[in-house]
């Protein structure tokens, strides 16, 4: 990869105070990246979606479908970029449904062989499993590929260690960058994914919601 490739680096934190410890990990995994990067001749841009200013309008398309322009900045930023560094905080030893809930909008297709580096805060190391545990099954899910160091930081664990790991992770997804994984995955064997979900196999598209027995089954007369 060449200093004229730009890359795109969009960082998504479910972090839900100001400041956030979450989103200062998430930041300082950035501002790692973005370094290393320099020295690899990686021309390398950086974007942050703060998901608490977010929270309503992503309530609003679980429930309605609605998209708002906001939401859709943030969704079009995902489905563009390069890699994704995902922070979330931990509740009642889980990741954040807020977190949660922004990857059960998007498409299905849109990840597919992205690279995601993972990380999360908690006031306890009890939490430090959540990441592996939790996260990496709903990004196996949606086809994007997980670095194999995850970031985990309790109070106690700020310091030269995190440090360490951190820049282990990021090599870890500067190597799928520069190595071309997403790109190679999506022009070479697209059309080898399951671009449809559902019980019904896709065979659900073809019901005709407009029948008297539908329209009085979903309270339409």
């Amino acid at each position: 990869m060449t200093q004229e490739t730009q890359t795109s680096l969009v960082v998504i934190s479910a972090g839900t105070s100001d400041p956030s410890s979450t989103t200062l990990l998430a930041n300082q995994v950035a501002t790692r990246a973005l370094n290393e990067a320099s020295g690899r001749q990686i021309s390398m841009v950086t974007q942050t979606i703060e998901l608490r200013r977010l929270a309503r309008d992503i309530t609003d398309a679980l429930v309605t479908q609605f998209i708002s322009a906001d939401l859709q900045q943030a969704l079009d930023l995902v489905r563009d970029a390069d890699a994704l560094v995902v922070a979330t905080p931990v509740y009642k030893a889980g990741a954040s449904g807020l977190l949660i809930s922004f990857f059960q909008v998007l498409d299905n297709d849109l990840l597919i062989g992205t690279p995601v580096l993972l990380a999360a805060t908690a006031g306890s190391a009890r939490h430090a499993l959540v990441v592996d545990e939790q996260l990496r099954g709903l990004f196996a899910y949606l086809r994007a590929i997980t670095v194999p160091t995850a970031l985990f930081a309790a109070p106690e664990d700020w310091g030269e260690g995190m440090a360490q790991r951190v820049d282990r992770a990021v090599a870890e997804l500067l190597a799928l960058v520069a190595g071309g994984f997403r790109e190679a995955v999506r022009n070479n064997v697209w059309t080898s994914y399951q671009h449809h979900y559902g019980s019904a196999g896709g065979a659900e598209l073809a019901i005709d919601l407009d029948t008297d027995l539908m329209r009085l089954a979903t309270g339409r007369g």
